[in-house]
């Protein structure tokens, strides 16, 4: 089983008492010491309510600070609480060192106020971040790899390690672990410990003085501000949802609890819904979608094909109803607006056939197209400019394909004419 003991300080992505400034709140009256705040959270991530007074606003009222709080702030990677004080709906929550500033909504007049925490996304957090810890401390017992980064997002989270490749199997297999480990129910617990002799931590402490350690019993010891489940069985289940490679470490997608469950239940309503439409049983669906993905290339390829054969057949066509004129074929072309596309392919192909000057456009629009042969001894880059020029409008391209735009639509065909001009 997981040898706790073999554990040394790596890999820990978050630690009590990092802290970002971010600003301060000016004070009703006069000039006071900055108040602190209690962090309530640090004791109990399950309180959702809880009274408070404020000790300093700003002067619209709405950043405020409490002698105490629930709400959990921005910091170690985990995204902030949201909830409620005296009725009015916290949006932010900013760490500023010895207090924490609470952003509302709309001002506040009240002093004395009841707090309440937004639980589904603080209960939300906490899965995610213990399973987090989780995860990093049997990543790296497991395959050495230490968690570089942690990223909590609003959907799906990630830890990025120090590692270089991690295949699928590998992948299934930590994602199996993580589950069985979990369902062990290992108590989660809080501690306050000196920085300079606490032992086993994944990752030395950030500073001196006391920390908070968040202990998964005989799995992992890690400095954390963070907010945690009491127990590994309520991050379950967890689900990783693939990697990528970046900045030559390995990213790891994840989704635990709740957040994991709904998931699973998304993708089993799709392959559901798709299963039903092959009319065949869930898991025959990945076969039967590679082979109709199969068939598709297969048909793609022959309507290319059938194209580019339509297409020479029109060029030749073109060019065999157009009588030379100073020793070129000057094939004028407006095709519709839904043959937009196939404009610049049988431009190509007419080039193609020698001797030719093509100029095109497409209805409705200021869009040219001009072609030339290789034999034809013109540039259609540097024509097309030329006469765009007179008229206002731009373009560019090669001396044998170039396409560019007028001004003024009306102006498409005299532009036209002017491209298939001698000289």
């Amino acid at each position: 089983m997981f040898d706790f003991a073999r554990r040394r300080g790596r890999g820990a992505t978050d630690a009590a008492g990092t802290r970002t400034r971010a600003g301060s709140c000016r004070a009703h009256r006069g000039t006071r010491p900055p108040a602190m705040t209690e962090r309530l959270y640090y004791h109990d991530a399950y309180l959702r309510e809880f009274p408070a007074t404020v000790v300093d606003a700003g002067a619209d009222g709405r950043r405020v600070v409490l002698d105490r709080t629930a709400l959990y702030p921005t910091s170690g990677g985990q995204p902030h609480d949201t909830g409620s004080l005296g009725g009015r709906r916290v949006v932010d929550v900013v760490d500023e060192g010895e207090r924490i500033v609470h952003v509302l909504d709309a001002p506040l007049e009240a002093v004395v106020v009841e707090g309440r925490v937004d639980w589904p996304r603080r209960y939300d957090h906490m899965q995610q971040h213990t399973g987090q810890h989780l995860l990093s401390a049997l990543l790296e017992e497991r395959l050495g790899a230490a968690t570089a980064s942690v990223h909590f997002g609003a959907q799906v989270s990630t830890v990025e390690l120090e590692l270089a490749a991690l295949d699928p199997a590998a992948l299934a297999a930590i994602e199996w672990e993580a589950n069985a480990l979990a369902r062990e129910a290992r108590p989660v617990t809080v501690t306050f410990e000196a920085g300079a002799t606490a032992t086993g931590l994944r990752k030395p402490p950030p500073r001196e003085g006391t920390i908070r350690v968040v202990t998964i019993a005989g799995l992992d010891r890690s400095a954390c501000g963070g907010t945690h489940v009491r127990s590994t069985a309520e991050v379950l289940p967890v689900l990783l949802d693939g990697v990528e490679r970046i900045r030559g470490r390995v990213r790891v997608a994840f989704r635990c609890g709740d957040r994991a469950l709904a998931r699973a239940r998304r993708d089993h309503d799709a392959l559901a819904a798709l299963a039903g439409a092959f009319s065949a049983a869930p898991d025959d669906v990945p076969a039967l979608v590679e082979r109709q993905a199969a068939q598709l290339r297969e048909l793609e390829g022959t309507v290319r094909r059938l194209a580019g054969e339509v297409v020479a057949i029109r060029a030749r066509d073109l060019v065999g109803a157009t009588t030379p004129v100073a020793g070129l074929r000057r094939i004028h072309l407006v095709v519709p607006e839904g043959e937009a596309e196939s404009l610049r392919l049988v431009a190509q192909a007419c080039a193609r056939e020698g001797r030719v000057l093509f100029a095109g456009g497409i209805a409705g629009t200021p869009t040219v197209v001009l072609a030339a042969s290789a034999d034809a001894g013109v540039d259609a880059a540097r024509r097309l400019q030329a006469v765009l020029a007179r008229v206002g409008g731009k373009g560019g391209g090669t001396p044998q394909l170039a396409q560019g735009r007028v001004a003024d639509p009306a102006r498409v065909d005299a532009v036209l004419q002017a491209l298939l001009a001698e000289g």
